[in-house]
């Protein structure tokens, strides 16, 4: 019997981003370095991104809805701002497709780069050019297919 999960939009995004970032790794790299203030500065991030994408591709379930545990590129991630107590989202993308105006912003950016790989409830110090703040992320849904 043929596993429907094989051609369920979600994985077949996954791994065109995978694609994606295998052919074109040397310059994603270099963006990354270049966006990634020094102390921040994972060299094995993409390794690191792949790994985990390839972990969930394999536990991959059909029946799996678009609620994600992890932030991945194409996801819709809801932050609650414990400060100001106010919630706001954004969709994860590559550079190219960033859209600032509709909340689509790149992995690389302040805020992509720092929630890129975490999970669900997980408490995070965001350090952007207006400040930082303490953020927790609610809600990871899986938006942008390619």
């Amino acid at each position: 019997m043929m596993n429907l999960s094989y051609n369920h939009p979600l994985r077949r995004s996954l791994i065109k981003q995978l694609i994606f970032i295998d052919e074109n790794r040397l310059d994603l790299v270099d963006m990354y370095l270049a966006a990634t203030p020094i102390k921040d500065k994972d060299y094995n991030f993409f390794g690191r991104y792949i790994l985990e994408v390839e972990k969930f591709l394999r536990e991959f379930d059909y029946s799996f809805s678009q609620k994600l545990e992890t932030v991945f590129i194409g996801s819709e991630v809801t932050l609650y701002y414990v400060e100001e107590n106010q919630l706001d989202q954004y969709t994860i993308c590559f550079p190219e497709q960033s859209n600032p105006d509709s909340k689509c912003i790149s992995l690389f950016s302040p805020i992509g780069r720092q929630i890129i790989l975490k999970g669900i409830n997980e408490l995070i110090r965001l350090t952007t050019p207006n400040g930082e703040a303490n953020v927790i992320i609610k809600d990871i849904e899986f938006k942008q297919y390619c």
